[in-house]
């Protein structure tokens, strides 16, 4: 317990003494986050609204989805090195292809947790097929389309840190250097730092969900 806390203070003592760095290295770890996840919620939504109304679709954009997601972070980083050389695209794309899946799947499950009653009703209001997607069935999913983005930013917030093995910078050149140096302080310096991250940008999406209601059929379904 000793041993533990006598890092803790150690860890924040280094932080303290390298705001500039740590300051610089927050803003490239969340910039890296922040903007794959937007770009992969861009894509992976419509491909959700896709397979969902398209049964014979679902299984190939699943499929390439959980390929994605199948490989390890470390490994598509590696296969985007060759591609795109090192620094910000590379690793960018990484994150991006690894934030995919969760969402992809959370919309699906989402749409198709809709009860048919609720559609049967709107089809007897005279609602057409994307009037049925916009007004009923995509309100109602939102807070499980959330869900899937939280866990995708949490992943993505995790998965940045190798970015720094192909000089995407961020949180990881605290971690994975101190490790290589086995300066403890440094690696507990960055791991905090990208724990509070996570669980603040979590925090802003939940309030987010919150805010758009946890009242649909389907909210209590999140994929993992």
């Amino acid at each position: 317990m000793a041993g533990v806390v006598s890092t803790t203070l150690s860890g924040i003592r280094y932080l303290l003494n390298h705001l500039p760095e740590f300051w610089e290295l927050l803003a490239e770890h969340m910039v890296l986050v922040i903007v794959s996840e937007m770009l992969a919620v861009s894509i992976a939504i419509p491909l959700g609204v896709i397979a969902a109304r398209h049964e014979k679709l679902k299984s190939p954009i699943l499929s390439v989805g959980n390929v994605a997601q199948t490989i390890p972070p470390l490994a598509v980083i590696a296969l985007m090195f060759p591609i795109l050389g090192l620094g910000f695209l590379p690793s960018f794309v990484a994150l991006f292809i690894y934030a995919l899946l969760p969402v992809m799947v959370n919309t699906i499950t989402g749409l198709e947790s809709v009860e048919e009653g609720t559609i049967d009703a709107a089809k007897g209001m005279g609602m057409t097929q994307n009037e049925r997607l916009t007004k009923i069935r995509f309100p109602l999913a939102l807070p499980v389309i959330f869900a899937g983005i939280r866990t995708s930013t949490v992943i993505n917030v995790g998965t940045a840190y190798l970015a720094f093995f192909i000089g995407g910078g961020g949180l990881g050149a605290w971690v994975i250097s101190g490790i290589n140096l086995f300066n403890m302080p440094q690696v507990f310096a960055g791991a905090i730092s990208g724990a509070v991250l996570a669980i603040s940008l979590d925090l802003i999406l939940a309030a987010v969900e919150n805010r758009l209601g946890s009242t649909g059929p389907a909210s209590a379904q999140v994929a993992a």
